[in-house]
C-alpha cells in the first residue's frame, strides 16, 4: 500500500518543469487528510455553492470521483445530504450524471457548525508531509545557472559583464545575496529579472492542512500558472492525470518592500474567515524572495535581517498557529536583500558573513548611459540626437550628478509628456531637455 500522498510515479504533462507532478490520490488514505475534514469540507462547498452534481463537486474539491464517493456515501447514510434526480425516476437508481446532491436540514446544521470553525470551502488541502516532499523534489538546489543563461535573460540590457557574472554565481550558491547601491541604479530591476534564470515550473498546492488548520498557499497575485494549468478541468474527464490539488506554475518571485513588517513573516490568520494565508517566504518557496528597500521598513532593519538567520542556515522556517502549535516548513528560496543604505548601518559583521554575495550596483559610465539612452529613445519613439545626449552629460558634469541607469528613462518620459502637452513632436532639443531636467531633479 502506498504511503499517504506518496508520488507513485513522475508525471510528464507536456509542460516544461512538470516532471515531478504529484500523482492523484486514488483512495482516502492517500489524500493525507482526516475523513471528517473531507466530510465537513464537502458540506461547506454544498452550503456555499448550493445543489451540485458529482462532477461539479469533484471539480471544486479537486479529488477523483473514486476518492470522493466514500465521503458522499457516508453523508447520505448519515442523512447529511440527499439526491435529487434531474429526470423523473427513482433516485436510488440514478447515476452521478443525472442527479444532484443537496444538503438536508441536518447537513446544513453540520455545515454551519463547520463554517463557524473555518469558512474555507476551496480545493482539498494537501498534507504538510506532502508539501515538504514536493518542495524538496523541485528544490532550488537542483538549479544551475550558466553564462549562456545570463546572456539569454539579460539580452539587450545594458550591464557590465563583471556585474552579471556576480549575479550568475550568486544564483548558483543557494546563499542569500546583499545587493546595495544608490537609488535608481537598477538594483530591483536586475533582481526581478533573475527569476528568468530559474528554469521550468513547479507545483504549488492550493492549501495545506496542519493540525486541522487550513493554510492557503496558492496566490494568483504571486503564482503564474503554466499554460492552461490554471484553468478548471473536469476530473471526470481526466482520470489518472496529476493531482489537481496542485497548480503547475512558473517559479515565483515575491517582492517585499517598505511595507514589510515582522508580523507579515508569520502566518496571517483571518479572524473572520478562520483560516490562514501563507507568509511571503512560503509563497516564494522554490523561487526568488526579494527584500527591497531594506532599512525603509517600520521595523528595525537588524530585526528583519535577524529573522532570516535560522532559515538561511538550515533551509527551514518555523511558523506558529494561533493555538500556539509550532511546525516547520521548508525554506527553499534564493533570498535577495536590496538596499540604498550602507551595509554596515544595517547589519553587523556576523550577519554579513552569512550572506554569500555582497553585490554593489552603482553609477554607470558614459558609454552605458548612452546605450540606455538609445534604448529608451526607441521605446518612447523619440529620435536619438547625439548633441542632445552631449548636452545632458554636460549638465550631469556641471551639477556633479552621477550617472544612474534610471535617469534616461525618467528624463525622456518627462520630455515626451511635455511635448504632448505642447502639441509638439518629441525631440531631444535643449528647451525640452531643460524642462525635463528641471522638473525631474530637485534643486540643491
Amino acid at each position: 500500500m502506498n504511503h499517504p500522498g506518496v508520488l507513485r510515479e513522475a508525471h510528464a504533462a507536456g509542460n516544461v518543469g512538470e516532471a515531478y507532478a504529484p500523482a492523484p490520490p486514488v483512495n482516502l488514505e492517500e489524500t493525507g487528510l482526516p475523513f471528517f475534514f473531507l466530510v465537513e469540507l464537502t458540506a461547506k462547498i454544498l452550503f456555499k455553492g448550493g445543489p451540485q452534481r458529482e462532477g461539479e463537486l469533484v471539480d471544486r474539491i479537486k479529488l477523483l470521483p473514486g476518492v470522493l464517493e466514500p465521503v458522499l456515501d457516508f453523508m447520505r447514510a448519515e442523512h447529511l445530504i440527499e439526491v435529487q434526480p434531474r429526470t423523473h425516476g427513482d433516485p436510488v437508481h440514478a447515476t452521478g450524471k443525472d442527479f444532484t446532491f443537496v444538503l438536508t436540514d441536518m447537513g446544513r446544521q453540520r455545515a454551519t457548525d463547520a463554517m463557524a470553525r473555518s469558512q474555507y470551502a476551496g480545493p482539498a488541502p494537501v498534507s504538510l508531509q506532502a508539501y515538504e516532499r514536493q518542495v524538496r523534489l523541485q528544490s532550488m538546489a537542483d538549479v544551475e545557472v550558466t553564462r549562456a543563461d545570463i546572456a539569454r535573460v539579460f539580452e539587450g540590457v545594458v550591464l557590465k559583464p563583471e556585474l552579471l557574472d556576480q549575479f550568475g554565481a550568486a544564483m548558483n550558491s543557494r546563499r542569500a545575496s546583499f545587493v546595495y547601491g544608490p537609488a535608481g541604479a537598477g538594483k530591483t530591476y536586475i533582481a526581478e529579472r533573475l527569476i528568468g534564470l530559474l528554469p521550468g515550473g513547479i507545483h504549488i498546492p492550493h492549501a495545506i492542512l496542519v493540525d486541522g488548520e487550513v493554510i492557503q498557499v496558492y496566490d494568483p497575485l504571486v503564482h503564474a500558472p503554466l499554460d492552461d494549468s490554471g484553468q478548471p478541468h473536469s476530473q471526470l474527464e481526466r482520470r489518472g492525470f496529476n493531482d489537481a490539488r496542485w497548480v503547475a506554475c512558473r517559479r515565483p518571485v515575491v517582492l517585499c518592500g517598505g511595507e514589510l513588517s515582522l508580523p507579515m513573516l508569520d502566518l496571517q490568520f483571518d479572524a473572520e474567515a478562520r483560516y490562514y494565508n501563507a507568509p511571503p517566504q512560503v509563497k516564494a518557496n522554490n523561487g526568488l524572495l526579494i527584500i527591497d528597500d531594506l532599512g525603509r521598513q517600520l521595523a528595525e532593519p537588524r530585526a528583519i535581517m535577524n529573522r532570516w538567520i535560522v532559515p538561511m542556515d538550515r533551509q527551514l522556517d518555523y511558523l506558529s498557529l494561533h493555538t500556539g502549535n509550532k511546525f516547520r516548513v521548508p525554506f527553499d528560496v534564493n533570498l535577495v536583500f536590496s538596499t540604498n543604505l550602507k551595509p554596515a548601518s544595517l547589519a553587523d559583521d556576523a550577519f554579513l558573513r552569512r550572506l554569500g554575495y555582497k553585490i554593489f550596483v552603482g553609477p554607470i559610465d558614459a558609454s552605458d548611459y548612452e546605450g540606455i539612452f538609445r534604448q529608451e529613445c526607441d521605446r518612447f519613439g523619440i529620435p536619438f540626437a547625439p548633441e542632445g545626449l552631449a548636452y545632458v552629460l554636460r549638465r550631469h558634469e556641471e551639477e556633479k550628478r552621477v550617472l544612474l541607469a534610471c535617469s534616461p528613462r525618467d528624463l525622456l518620459g518627462q520630455l515626451r509628456d511635455q511635448a504632448r502637452f505642447r502639441g509638439q513632436r518629441p525631440e531631444m532639443s535643449e528647451p525640452l531637455l531643460d524642462w525635463a531636467w528641471n522638473n525631474y531633479f530637485v534643486l540643491n
